[in-house]
């Protein structure tokens, strides 16, 4: 026993010091204390005595920032000290090129927060940055807080813009946790792209990641503070448990050093409070904002759309980003925000030549000869409306019979798998009811949730679809008794679409033309890409059967992307779409809505096709700018559009009007043109737009009319303060940038020598 306990004495791991670097569970830790303690067992034993040690240590991981640990140094499996740093050994002078390349790493590790003119960030990035991303990096610099209104067009580069402030302010030690907020569907893609540009590891918070946390740190860790750089969703930071943990990690009231550093808000009009009129009520979005944005010492919001027509949410969205110069319901000083709001549009970004940087975006007609028992169907389905909105008018429930409506409508315009299974499970609902819901204040609130359930942005088709199927189920339970004539309507349209779901319909063929014609000319794959864009992943599902049964869907040209597919087989997709078509074989790409954002396509792809026309305008952009936005090599971006035959010989205007299968397409069409005329007012003419596009689909409407909409808007666009002469701006941005890359001496032969002799 005590030759055993020797060995062990001897073996014993050199004891570490204060302020050493040490390895302890696969992390490292600064030791803050080590108090010893002799073994009296040993002692009386008669072995050589031997101190055990008490360490206490404190974690520089990132994801354990701060965290102490104590731990007997002796008795740790794997602890270990880590050499500590120190200068080199003085001997012989080094070659003076040697001495330049390390006062060159000096210069790079030298930003401070005094020096406002030398940018750091355009050199640590990992992209090719246009000189009118540098904006909002300068004024941002000259800031003491950082307080931003980023409200570019869609496509010039936002999430750029805020990665260089973000890594900016890092640099400058001015910020160390950043939390980001977008929707659902852009968590990978902000992760993503922080990731490849600007090399910062940023983890996506969710139900998920806090189960794990749980499980590894215990059920007390607190998800806000167990990274320095998060993101979130809004719809799940304004749930009860993320807003829960984030009270127990601020103070009751902000203090001095906020909590957090800096608050990044993507796609920020989601969380404006809706308005209606001269009051505006805080969403569950806006509440959560509102509550956590004071204690973040910089705040950047990125929207393409600040203002939605309605000035008490505007001002509500200025205050939650800068309550000391902005308050709810006050006019803005336009000078005030002249210094907060960057806002440029893509069609006054010009070259040092004055030429266009983005390209041309043209709206083509997509012509589908329709045959007559497609039209018969509609016709039936708008009888079936009309019967159906009359008798819920005597007997109430107008709400759940216009969301019943409007989606069959939506779904039939897509495609006849996607109108089967809608009316499907409104037909299953009717057979099987014993009676008609009571209609109960409850129930109405109930279904009230069910259906703005629908509404809100899902990352996964699957759910979207789920939450469909149970609003249509609990609307219908609310609807009058159906009429002889109804039943036999609705008979029909079930015949119909049974048959159809297993063929291509006209409009499938014309899509099915239009790709032999572009991209599969006399029966060779050319280079042109195409995306096509629906709503539905029913749609899509039917739309890939039949690309695949007419032979183009082999050999990896035909690709899917969809909500709620594997992250890894996303990017996968992502990427061979985006490579080069002489290296990658893909040519179509059929995607759902819930990627309509956040994934850029616009390396070699200039074509892009409706399935059906969105009825939302701010969808329908959001598709667009897919292929229409910053890296975009084409002169020119062509959009198609189904509609009937005979479009282009038709005098488009005020004669249009809704009610037909081919007049209902041709007002769909008339408002994408009109989405595409006010691109830059859509924050208050788009749901204008909306609004009666569904009334249209409903019968109450035959024509388009957004003149009102249109006059406030450009009420509500004098308060934006659009930069218009940037080209002096813009140089004064790049003579920034020059002078810069002089002072620090930032190129590729110092970097390499820098590198070279490190």
């Amino acid at each position: 026993m005590s030759s055993m306990t020797t060995n062990i004495v001897s073996g014993a791991a050199p004891t570490p010091e204060l302020g050493q670097l040490v390895e302890v569970r696969r992390r490292q830790w600064i030791v803050n204390d080590v108090l010893a303690s002799a073994l009296a067992a040993a002692r009386r034993e008669g072995v050589q005595a031997f101190s055990q040690h008490l360490v206490t240590a404190t974690s520089i991981d990132e994801d354990a920032l701060g965290e102490e640990i104590q731990v007997v140094w002796e008795l740790e499996p794997g602890a270990r000290i880590l050499e500590k740093a120190g200068l080199p050994k003085i001997g012989e002078f080094d070659e003076p090129g040697r001495v330049d390349a390390f006062l060159d790493a000096v210069r790079w590790g030298a930003a401070t927060n005094a020096d406002v003119q030398a940018l750091q960030a355009p050199f640590r990035s990992g992209i090719a940055i246009e000189d009118y991303q540098l904006d909002p990096l300068v004024r941002g610099l000259q800031m003491p807080r950082v307080n931003l209104l980023i409200a570019d067009d869609v496509g010039l580069g936002k999430t750029i813009e805020a990665g260089l402030v973000a890594q900016e302010l890092l640099l400058r030690h001015r910020a160390r946790t950043i939390l980001i907020v977008c929707p659902a569907s852009l968590q990978l893609k902000w992760q993503a792209e922080m990731q490849e540009k600007f090399g910062l590891e940023f983890r996506v918070v969710d139900t998920s990641y806090l189960k794990e946390l749980r499980r590894s740190r215990g059920i007390h860790a607190n998800p806000w503070s167990s990274f320095p750089r998060l993101i979130t969703s809004m719809d799940w930071l304004k749930s009860e448990i993320p807003l829960r943990f984030m009270r127990d990690a601020i103070p009751p009231q902000p203090s001095y050093p906020r909590t957090f550093d800096l608050l990044i808000v993507d796609e920020a009009h989601n969380v404006a409070p809706s308005g209606t009129g001269n009051y505006a009520l805080d969403s569950l979005r806006t509440q959560a904002i509102r509550t956590i944005a004071p204690h973040f010492e910089h705040r950047l919001f990125l929207t393409a759309t600040p203002h939605n027509g309605f000035q008490e949410s505007f001002t509500s969205l200025l205050e939650l980003l800068d309550d000391q110069r902005f308050a709810r319901g006050v006019q803005p000083d336009q000078e005030r925000l002249a210094r907060v709001m960057v806002r440029r549009l893509k069609t006054d970004i010009t070259d040092a030549n004055g030429n266009r940087v983005f390209p041309e975006r043209r709206l083509e007609a997509l012509e589908v000869d329709y045959s007559d028992e497609e039209r018969g169907i509609h016709a039936s389905l708008v009888e079936y409306t009309e019967l159906r909105q009359a008798a819920n008018r005597e007997g109430g429930g107008n709400h759940a019979t216009e969301f019943v409506l409007k989606l069959l409508k939506k779904r039939l315009f897509s495609s006849p798998a996607a109108f089967a299974s809608t009316l499907d499970e409104h037909r299953k609902t009717l057979a099987g009811r014993k009676k008609r819901a009571d209609g109960s204040a409850l129930d109405q609130r109930i279904l009230r949730r069910l259906i703005q359930q629908t509404e809100e942005e899902y990352a996964d088709d699957q759910r979207y679809e789920e939450a469909q199927e149970e609003a249509v189920s609990a609307a219908t339970a609310a609807l009058a008794n159906l009429s002889p004539r109804e039943r036999e309507l609705l008979e029909q349209m079930a015949h119909w679409a049974e048959r159809a779901k297993a063929r291509p319909d006209s409009k499938a063929k014309a899509i099915l033309a239009w790709l032999k014609q572009h991209a599969k000319p006399a029966g060779s794959w050319s280079n042109e890409r195409v995306i096509i864009f629906t709503e539905y992943r029913a749609t899509q599902k039917w739309l890939i059967d039949l690309l695949t049964a007419e032979g183009l869907g082999g050999g990896d040209r035909l690709m899917t992307i969809y909500g709620g597919m594997d992250k890894d087989a996303r990017e996968a997709v992502k990427a061979a779409f985006q490579a080069d078509p002489n290296v990658s074989p893909v040519r179509i790409l059929v995607a759902t809505d819930a990627a309509s954002e956040g994934i850029d396509l616009q390396n070699h792809c200039r074509y892009m096709i409706h399935a059906e026309i969105p009825w939302n305008p701010n969808v329908l952009e959001q598709r667009n700018g897919r292929i229409d936005r910053h890296g975009q090599k084409a002169k020119e971006v062509l959009i198609w559009h189904p509609v009937g035959a005979g479009y282009r010989r038709k005098q488009l205007g005020a004669d249009v009007t809704a009610g037909s299968l081919e007049g209902d397409l041709e007002f769909l069409m008339v408002a994408a043109r009109k989405v595409e005329a006010i691109r830059t007012d859509l924050g208050k003419v788009g749901p204008v737009i909306a609004s009666q596009v569904e009334q249209a689909m409903l019968g109450k409407r035959k024509q388009l009319d957004t003149a009102r909409a249109e006059r406030d808007a450009q009420a509500s666009a004098r308060e934006l303060p659009i930069e218009r002469k940037l080209r002096e701006r813009i140089a004064r941005l790049r003579a920034q940038l020059v002078e810069t890359r002089e002072v620090f001496h930032l190129s590729c032969s110092t970097a390499h020598r820098a590198a070279r002799d490190a």
